[in-house]
């Protein structure tokens, strides 16, 4: 049986529900071009890959200076979706993370800007829980690359192998893949369809991923424990 020291967690999609409203932002500001982006386009080029929309406007013939004048609105944008929305927590991830930290380290490798990481958790009560968080400005090369987690590992003082890494999309799982780290996924309605053969388990929910994570720890009683049999299926 896997033992754990540490968790390092991605956030969006993991920790709080943006994922829509950065899609939202994305398809609002491409819309005026003629460009209408699908939520299969969204996953594709911004949670699979990384290399979002602004081909699609190149392509299309348009400057360089367009793209970055609506990557800076789409800042303003996004940050302003993030303050008006409600309850950004994701149901039940706070209770998975206050029942952890008293056996575990954990950290949060991040690929938002600080900006809007903080105006994300404002109220979602989390920040506590964490020893520290890596955005997007603190590291090298962004997901799928294994920057974020390789320095969240030496943040650790731990060997991959003594940690795991929660995320929900397959360019933040290759990253954790290419750090040496097991990664759980997390469901969500934007990666419903994908398969995510790397991963160590695809959990459905917070009290699953509690459950998967609590039996990592020697001694912890998950929250809300799982059928044995359920629970072997993650194992």
């Amino acid at each position: 049986m896997k033992t754990i020291q540490g968790v390092l967690w991605d956030n969006d999609g993991v920790l709080v529900n943006t994922e829509q409203l950065f899609y939202e932002s994305n398809r609002d500001l491409l819309l005026p071009y003629g460009i209408d982006l699908t939520p299969k386009q969204f996953f594709d080029w911004f949670l699979d890959n990384n290399y979002g929309a602004w081909h699609v406007l190149l392509g299309q013939g348009h400057a360089i200076e367009l793209v970055e004048r609506l990557r800076a609105e789409r800042t303003v944008l996004f940050a302003q979706r993030l303050r008006q929305a409600p309850g950004l927590a994701m149901p039940g991830i706070g209770q998975v993370l206050a029942a952890l930290r008293p056996h575990v380290a954990m950290g949060v490798v991040t690929s938002a800007y600080a900006q809007h990481f903080q105006i994300s958790h404002a109220a979602t009560g989390m920040l506590q829980h964490f020893d520290f968080v890596l955005t997007r400005e603190m590291y090298g090369e962004s997901k799928p690359a294994p920057d974020g987690y390789q320095l969240g590992l030496q943040r650790l003082g731990l060997a991959a192998a003594d940690c795991v890494a929660v995320e929900d999309s397959p360019r933040g799982l290759r990253a954790a893949r290419a750090a040496g780290l097991e990664c759980i996924i997390v469901r969500n309605h934007m990666n419903r369809e994908h398969a995510f053969d790397d991963a160590f388990c695809v959990v459905e929910s917070s009290a699953e991923l509690g459950a998967v994570l609590a039996s990592f720890v020697p001694g912890m009683a998950p929250a809300h424990p799982l059928p044995p049999r359920k629970l072997e299926a993650f194992l």
